[in-house]
């Protein structure tokens, strides 16, 4: 009984030391190789690193609006508030039927801010004294954004806006309703600048272009930018605001990673 654990035990330590002798040859092995390439110029895949190109990319497409967006109030003042708030419902009430009228379809009409805002007068105080403001009235502002989408009826629709009470405007942006045919051409030309950037860079080093290893687009989606240009389309009656479109430009930048092949 004795002597068979005596077996089992210096069994048991034979195999310890064979698997302890293989892995230190495989580290050796190892350590020996280690910083030497492929034959082919290359490092291990162990400790080196891939040798990559990383350029950035710019694209442009450019085309002519279709959609104008309006930002429009109507500003009252009077003595109560209610007196305010009754002048403004009955302008705000008589543009929006004429926008409706012209053919501006409800979807396109949103309502982008109202207040009610008391109005001071501020007394003069001459001889140091802390005189109150006095209460001389109030304010009623309600603004709607229009989306225009035919151009043509642009300044026609500002001009009859103005006469039935529109005196504030918030400004005029002119976009594109389905822009994405536009950016996916300024998406193309970003990639093929990011191509063009990296071939330079690789000619210059030395070494040739490899595979595509990663594309990012730049998180924030494109948004139109005007452009003025000398043949702007212009909308122009003989009583309406003229208007000129000019053009919009998508610009898309990308992040490309070549590989290099050296």
């Amino acid at each position: 009984m004795f002597s068979t654990r005596i077996a089992r035990t210096v069994h048991v330590a034979a195999v310890a030391a064979a698997f302890a002798g293989a892995f230190a040859a495989a580290a050796a092995a190892q350590e020996s190789t280690a910083g030497k390439g492929d034959g082919k110029g290359r490092p291990d895949g162990v400790r080196g690193r891939q040798a990559v190109i990383k350029v950035s990319g710019e694209g442009r497409s450019t085309t002519a609006p279709d959609m104008a967006i309006l930002q429009l109030s109507v500003v009252k003042d009077a003595k109560t508030a209610r007196e305010a708030l009754d002048a403004n419902n009955k302008a705000m009430a008589d543009v929006l039927s004429a926008l409706k009228q012209a053919g501006i379809a409800e979807r396109d009409l949103q309502t982008s801010g109202f207040s009610i805002n008391p109005q001071y007068h501020y007394p003069p105080n001459n001889d140091g004294g802390n005189r109150p403001p006095e209460l001389v009235g109030y304010q009623v502002v309600n603004g709607v954004g229009v989306r225009v989408r035919d151009l043509g009826q642009l300044g026609e629709i500002l001009d009859k806006s103005v006469t039935l009470g529109v005196n504030q405007g918030g400004g005029i942006e002119f976009t594109n309703d389905k822009p994405d045919a536009v950016i996916t051409e300024a998406r193309k030309a970003a990639v093929a600048d990011a191509i063009n950037k990296a071939k330079v860079l690789a000619e210059a080093a030395g070494v040739s272009l490899g595979r595509v290893i990663e594309i990012a687009e730049q998180p924030s989606r494109p948004e139109p930018i005007p452009v003025v240009r000398s043949m702007a389309k212009e909308f122009a009656a003989a009583d309406s605001v003229p208007m000129a479109t000019g053009e919009n430009a998508y610009n898309v930048t990308v992040n490309v990673t070549f590989a290099v092949n050296q």
